[in-house]
């Protein structure tokens, strides 16, 4: 249960989000992003990952590419953790991220990435997804629009096939626009990533069909250890974000994520896990902010 799995989680994300056809977004629209090309946007970003605390920046600019279409591109610099300078080799690497309605969001390359930065690079992912969709689908209009989007594709893969045999996870988004404040110029949007009401991890072992919380377990890893045994975890993973967005050009000014993971792991002699030691709980606990610098 090592925090990049938690990471590599959000990943599933962006997969399905690719299915949905061509949405038209309305005027009035209070999400909607308006761009402009050489915008410079820079975020903070403050974590907490298990027993790992950090901070680092964001540096952003609105760029078109060939077609027209609007992205921003990011650098991930000045990483620090307990105050003290961190070395992180971002390298030649830039996020590219859009909450443009007529992209698609793509998963980054995170091969020749400083495993460091998957983390970062993978929450800031989510929190643009997570303002993309409803942008999307158009379906938050007002203050106490919800929408429930049940996720159509099957649980998301981050294992390598190597160390980690299994690593699964399958979420709905429960969206709704809590506030429109024209006053203050800002809107604020929540996003729960939940367990879907009926299972479809594809359990290996008959322990781990028996839910870890209070809804079917949506969160899986099998990994094979230097001594040749099996390390399996089964649990209850939500995220629970909430994103204030500019009235004025529908910019990101600032965001939260508190990410929970609830698992109980065993160590098994065959990789059927039918011979495994007791069930040990473990509580996975993220939480990330951004927020825009002036």
């Amino acid at each position: 249960m090592k925090k990049e799995t938690a990471a590599a989680c959000l990943m599933v994300c962006v997969w399905p989000l690719m299915m949905i056809g061509q949405t038209p977004i309305a005027p009035a629209n209070p999400l909607h992003r308006q761009y402009k090309d050489g915008d410079k946007l820079v975020y903070q970003m403050k974590a907490v990952n298990e027993n790992w605390n950090y901070s680092i920046m964001a540096e952003g600019v609105v760029k078109k590419d060939a077609s027209g279409k609007f992205f921003e591109e990011y650098q991930w610099t000045h990483m620090e953790t307990a105050g003290q300078p961190m070395q992180s080799a971002a390298g030649d690497f830039r996020q590219r991220l859009t909450l443009d309605p007529d992209q698609n969001p793509s998963a980054p390359d995170l091969t020749k990435v400083d495993p460091k930065l998957i983390g970062p690079i993978t929450d800031m992912m989510t929190f643009y997804v997570d303002l993309w969709l409803p942008n999307k689908l158009g379906v938050l209009k007002k203050a106490g629009d919800h929408f429930y989007f049940r996720n159509p594709m099957p649980p998301s893969s981050w294992a390598d096939g190597t160390r980690v045999l299994v690593g699964e996870s399958a979420i709905d988004f429960d969206m709704t626009l809590k506030a429109v404040d024209t006053a203050s110029g800002t809107a604020l949007l929540e996003v729960k990533h939940v367990p879907p009401e009926k299972s479809t991890l594809p359990e290996k072992a008959a322990w781990m069909q028996v839910p870890v919380g209070t809804a079917p377990n949506n969160w899986m890893t099998v990994a094979k250890t230097p001594e040749g045994k099996f390390e399996a975890g089964v649990g209850e993973e939500t995220f629970l974000v909430e994103i204030t967005i500019s009235l004025a050009d529908g910019r990101i000014l600032s965001a939260t994520l508190d990410n929970p993971v609830k698992t109980i792991a065993r160590t098994c002699d065959d990789e059927a896990l039918t011979k495994c030691g007791d069930p040990k709980p473990h509580a996975i606990l993220r939480k990330v902010e951004i927020a825009l610098q002036k």
